[in-house]
This record gives C-alpha cells, structure tokens and sequence, in this order.
C-alpha cells in the first residue's frame, strides 16, 4: 500500500468539476492507500469549522467514510484554510499537522509543508501570514458571526487575486535560502510542499524538494511507496463518471 499526498484542490461551489474529481480520487485512490497527507489549501477559503455548506459536508462525510475505513488521514493548514480547526478533525477522523512535520514511511523520511512560509521574498504575505497564524487573531475570527465570515472570505480572496496580479512571478516562489534552512533544521533529505502551484522536481543542498501541483484542469497526486516517489497528474474530465 503506498502513501499519497495532495494539495492546493481550492474547492469551492463555483469548481463542482473540482469536487467531483476529488470524490472519486478519494474513492478510487485513497481508500487503496495506507495514508492521505493534504498539505494545504483544500478549500478555497475555510471560514470556520461551523461552515454549513452543501460543500463542506458532503467533503467532511467523504473524509470520515475514508478515515473510517481504515486510511490514515492527515490535514495540513494552508494560506487559504487556516481556520480548519477541532471540529473539523473529529468530523473526519483527519489529524491536523503542523506547518513542519516529518513523516517516516517505507524507511523513507520527509519534511511536509504547505509551502507559503518559504515564500519569503514576499514580504506583504508574510505579514498576513504572521498575522493569520496568531492564536488570537483566529479566536477572534471564530468569534465573529458567520455573515461576517463569509463576507471576509471574498474580500481577502479579491484582494489576494489584485496584490498577486501585481507581484513578480519569482516574489511568489520559494526562496532557495529558506529552502535549505529548513531541511537543514529537520536534518531531512526530502521536503514536499505545495502553494506554489508549480509541480516539479528540484535538487537542493540536502536532496530533493518535490512540489506538488494545484487542481485546475489536471489534479496532481504525489505516491510514495517502497520504490521512491512519484510525481503524478491526471485529466480531472477523465475522473468523472
């Protein structure tokens, strides 16, 4: 049984071809696994784990079928779901991680991020990402009432689309520095991240970083087993039936 990994689906009501690929990935694939890792940015925008949406549920209910059949499920925060919390995780039997997490499967051992922290050549998003991270300022956020949620959720999603329009292409990718840093710091030869939205294959200092692709009109899955990694895509039209 191999392990899978995904990232950046961005689900949301507006992709329903998104969705339903991603049902029969979980249905078809992960359920032949012995683990999911999603490594961020599953949904377009989380507003808290009170979201009543037709989507949110019927997602949580497939996640709880696979968790309950016997597939280990983890959850990483990303930039665009930070807020997936408690209830979530009990709803779905997912484990949430954290931003750094080392896993060890098949005797191999890997770094596992969503990928936004090594952007650090984008100075405006790593101010929102402090902020977003902050214990309080998502207490707060929970606090508020869910009309006002979801209003914030397609303001921060339209300012987000205007400040990226405006970025240089290399602002947004990671930083090589960071990069070696952080497989420095976890003594790892492997890091497997998301978020940028750039699926490839890369040398660094350490080793490897494999990045994981974002799901538009390809989904990306990334398997690991006892022969290594790898790196796959598939059409989401042909996923559909």
């Amino acid at each position: 049984m191999s392990v899978l990994f995904i990232s950046d689906l961005h689900l949301s009501p507006e992709r329903p071809a998104v969705t339903r690929a991603f049902l029969v990935f979980l249905r078809d694939r992960a359920s032949q696994a012995e683990a999911l890792y999603v490594l961020g940015d599953l949904f377009e925008a989380w507003i808290g784990d009170d979201d009543p949406t037709d989507l949110s549920l019927e997602v949580q209910k497939a996640f709880a079928e696979l968790s309950s059949s016997g597939v280990a499920l983890f959850v990483q925060h990303g930039n665009r779901d930070f807020l997936l919390g408690k209830r979530f995780a009990a709803n779905t039997g997912a484990v949430i991680i954290g931003d750094e997490t080392v896993i060890n499967h098949w005797g191999q051992r890997a770094l596992v991020m969503h990928g936004d922290s090594l952007c650090t050549d984008d100075i405006d998003y790593q101010r929102f990402r402090r902020k977003s991270r902050n214990p309080v300022y998502k207490w707060c956020l929970g606090a508020l009432p869910l009309k006002r949620r979801q209003k914030l959720a397609v303001d921060w999603r339209a300012k987000s689309m205007a400040a990226n329009s405006n970025k240089a292409s290399s602002i947004m990718d990671v930083n090589a520095a960071a990069v070696d840093r952080v497989m420095e710091k976890h003594g790892v030869s492997t890091l497997i991240h998301g978020h940028t939205h750039r699926p490839d294959r890369h040398s660094t200092a350490s080793g490897e970083r494999i990045v994981l692709g974002d799901w538009d009109s390809h989904g990306w899955a990334l398997e690991m087993d006892d022969s290594g990694y790898q790196l796959q895509s598939f059409p989401l039209l042909a996923t559909e039936h």
